[in-house]
Order: C-alpha cells, then sequence, then structure tokens
C-alpha cells in the first residue's frame, strides 16, 4: 500500500491554519503499528469496556466514571485534570512542536434499564426526578470511552511518529446537552489551549468494522419539547363536568404528526416525537393536568422553526377545541448540527477510505440524532465527528436489505459487539490523529 500525501489535499487549508504541517503518512505502517498495541492492550481495554459497562452514572453524577478515566490516562503518562465543568477531566500530553488536537468522549449513561444477558450488564439504580430507576449505557458511550483510552495508549506508543499536543477530554452530561457547555464555562480553551483540531466518533447501527462519514452536517438540529395541557378534574363516572387533559394530550399526540406530513418539505428530515406523558393518579380520577415531553428534530433551521411553530398552534388548537385554557408550551435549548469541516473531512475520509476500503462508508444524509459536540465547535475548533457499527455484518446486511431491524441508540438492546468494534475504534481514531500529527516517518 503506497503512502498517501496529505499536502496535496488540504495544502490551501495548511495556508490557512499555520498549526498545521505538510507531511505524508503511510496508511499501512501507521495500522501495523496501532495494531501492535492492540493487541499489547486489548485485554485490559475489555476489561474497562466491561467495568463501565457495569457502572453507568448518569449527567453529572459521573464521578466513578471520571476517576476511572483519570487512574487510566495518567498511568499512561497524561498529565489530568479533573473537575472541569462539573465531574469533566482533561488529559494533555505534550510531544514537540506541532497542532493542538482534540479528542472528546462522554461520560454519562442513560435513566432506563438495559436487555441483555451480558455477564456485567448493569444492575445499577439511581435517582432520577425523584423517582428510582436503573441506569445503563445503552448510547454506548462505555464503547468511546474505551476507544478514548485505547487511542491514547496507541498513540502513546508510537510517540516518535507523530508532533504536537495532544488534549483528550472526557465530557460529562452529553444526554442533556449540558456537558460541552459546563466545561467550556470552566474556561476550558483558556486554561488547556484552544484546539487546532477536534476529532469525535459516535457509535450507530452499522457493521462492526465500517466507519461511517460525510462531509457537513453529521449530526441533526434538537430541541426538547415540554407541553401542558390544563384541564378541570373530575369523577371518571361523570366526564361531562371535567375538561379531560388525557382527552386532549391523546389528541395532540395523533394531530402533531400532520405538522410532519404537512407543513414542511417531504424531502426535508423533520421529526417531532413524544417520549414522555405524565397524569393522573387512579383510573377512576380525571386529572387537572396532563404533561407531556418530546423531542423535534431537523437538519434545517427553517425546517426547526416551521416544526416548532406547528407543535405550538397545533397544542393550541386541541385545547380551545376542548374550551380548554391555552396550554403550556416550551422548548428547551437544544443542539446544532455538528459540522464537519470540510479540509478535515477530506484529509480523514482519504485516509479512512486507504486503511477500511468499502467500509469507509459515506452516508447520504446526516444523522437523526443529537450532539452537544457542537459547542467545542461554535467556540471555533475545526472537527471531524464520525460514526462506528457495532453489529454483526451478517446482520447489518440482513436489515439493510428489509429483514429484521437492529436496536438504534437508546434502545434497551443496543449492545455493541465489543470485539471488534473496539479494535475498529481505535483504529480509525488513530489514523485520523495521525493525519494531522504524524511526521514522515
Amino acid at each position: 500500500m503506497k503512502p498517501i500525501a496529505v499536502c496535496a489535499t488540504v495544502l490551501l487549508s495548511m495556508l490557512a491554519q499555520p498549526a498545521a504541517w505538510c507531511a505524508q503518512l503511510d496508511v499501512k505502517a501507521a495500522l501495523l503499528r496501532v495494531d501492535a498495541s492492540l493487541a499489547k492492550e486489548q485485554g485490559s481495554l475489555l476489561a474497562l469496556y466491561a467495568d463501565l459497562h457495569a457502572h453507568p452514572e448518569l449527567a453529572f453524577a459521573e464521578t466513578r466514571t471520571a476517576a476511572l478515566l483519570a487512574a487510566q490516562m495518567r498511568s499512561a503518562g497524561f498529565e489530568v485534570t479533573q473537575g472541569v465543568g462539573g465531574t469533566g477531566l482533561v488529559a494533555v500530553l505534550r510531544n514537540g512542536s506541532g497542532p493542538l488536537v482534540m479528542v472528546r468522549t462522554e461520560l454519562d449513561g442513560l435513566p432506563m434499564q438495559e436487555q441483555s444477558d451480558l455477564p456485567f450488564a448493569s444492575r445499577t439504580r439511581t435517582q432520577y426526578n425523584g423517582a428510582d430507576t436503573f441506569t445503563a449505557h445503552t448510547c454506548a458511550h462505555d464503547m468511546h470511552m474505551s476507544i478514548w483510552v485505547g487511542t491514547a495508549r496507541a498513540m502513546l506508543a508510537q510517540r516518535s511518529n507523530w508532533r504536537g499536543t495532544l488534549m483528550f477530554i472526557a465530557q460529562p452530561a452529553e444526554e442533556r446537552v449540558a456537558g460541552a457547555k459546563a466545561m467550556l464555562a470552566d474556561r476550558l480553551f483558556e486554561r488547556f489551549g484552544k484546539p487546532d483540531y477536534g476529532f469525535a466518533l459516535h457509535t450507530m447501527p452499522g457493521a462492526y468494522d465500517e466507519v461511517l462519514w460525510r462531509a457537513g452536517a453529521m449530526t441533526s438540529n434538537g430541541s426538547a419539547l415540554n407541553v401542558t395541557f390544563l384541564g378541570r378534574g373530575g369523577h371518571g363516572s361523570d366526564p361531562s363536568t371535567t375538561i379531560d387533559p388525557v382527552m386532549m394530550a391523546s389528541r395532540f399526540v395523533v394531530d402533531l404528526q400532520s405538522v410532519v406530513s404537512r407543513e414542511k418539505d417531504p424531502a426535508a428530515f423533520g421529526v417531532v416525537s413524544i417520549g414522555a406523558i405524565q397524569g393522573g393518579s387512579a383510573g377512576n380520577i380525571i386529572p387537572d393536568q396532563v404533561a407531556l415531553r418530546g423531542t423535534v428534530r431537523s437538519q434545517s433551521d427553517a425546517v426547526h422553526e416551521r416544526l416548532q411553530q406547528g407543535v405550538t398552534r397545533t397544542a393550541q388548537a386541541v385545547a380551545a377545541m376542548a374550551g380548554a385554557p391555552p396550554p403550556q408550551v416550551s422548548f428547551s435549548v437544544g443542539t446544532r448540527s455538528v459540522m464537519n469541516d470540510p479540509q478535515l473531512t477530506a484529509r480523514t475520509a482519504a485516509l479512512f477510505n486507504q486503511a477500511f476500503g468499502d467500509k469507509s462508508v459515506q452516508l447520504s444524509s446526516a444523522w437523526s440524532a443529537g450532539e452537544d459536540y457542537t459547542e467545542f465547535q461554535a467556540a471555533g475548533v475545526p472537527s471531524f465527528f464520525f460514526g462506528l457499527g457495532i453489529y454483526e455484518p451478517k446482520r447489518m446486511a440482513a436489515a439493510r436489505a428489509g429483514g429484521e431491524q437492529v436496536p438504534a441508540n437508546h434502545s434497551p438492546q443496543f449492545i455493541p459487539v465489543a470485539e471488534p468494534t473496539l479494535r475498529t475504534g481505535v483504529r480509525a481514531m488513530s489514523l485520523a490523529l495521525l493525519g494531522v500529527m504524524g511526521t514522515a516517518r
């Protein structure tokens, strides 16, 4: 396999970014070095993954998780600072003059119970919104963290082949889209330097030997939706004396889908989903109010605004039709689309194509999920955010051919095949870093 000339692809961007310089990367040799590190570290990395999976923690409560990662990074030779933005941590490794490059992972799990037969399945319980609940890594942040540590070790093992400073950050509260802001508010870049480049990955439905990427928008805009219908409670046997908020909520859940199907361009991505309905205390009591929580997703600011307007108008119409007071409708600040830097995407995708062949998959559309990694981009960090498959290739091929669908992120069955997902992730992330930091050795 011939070395790939990075300079030719990104010469103009190099001139605009003095922190970077031209280099040639021998992809085959680089992967051999990464694989040598993985051969030594695989057992400990899989043990770390099992530990993290068994002990998930919720947003801004990731104390055990952060301490475990801090110990891992200190033992690898990184300078570690804990308590950044709450429970976040920053691990820095300096290796001569060159670019400052950030690698982000997330710390938090989800308030739900996994459904797996893994020997290290999570049985952890905690309090969430005043109720006792299970917690689980059903978005595979445990896999992200394990890849993060594995990449740090792989880069350390070949430090003679790259130059610059690595800044590995472990971010709290990604699921609440609050952790990136918290770290930036804690003067992340003022204290540790503003990165010349940033990288992050996220597991998603795909084969475990695939890396998935695209230029431009990689994720979607997202806002949390809260609606409370106000009624007049009473006895379930005499509904004519009430204004039933359960009926309003039920009608609203169905009617708002007409906003999606009739008020936006059918070719434009847009989703409104209701994930929680809370109201009532007994089967024979009509309550005074019912609260709903949901999400609005899009890949266009104009579509997002149109969806929010339609949701608000539909809620108001449902209440008016029932003769009820106006509902309470709010949209909390959400995420904007992660936008992959064009030059960095061209460079890294070329490396992925050479390393993984047809398993380097260019996505035709952005992922529907949202990500608060956008906060780092908004702060001025050119970035490349890519996806990583987690399922057996045959199972994924069958699903793509119209067979049984695989569980998606946040499903209780969203569990990676640990190996070789871990291996693919470390290889891809290490290669991405060497693409901007590697020397011609």
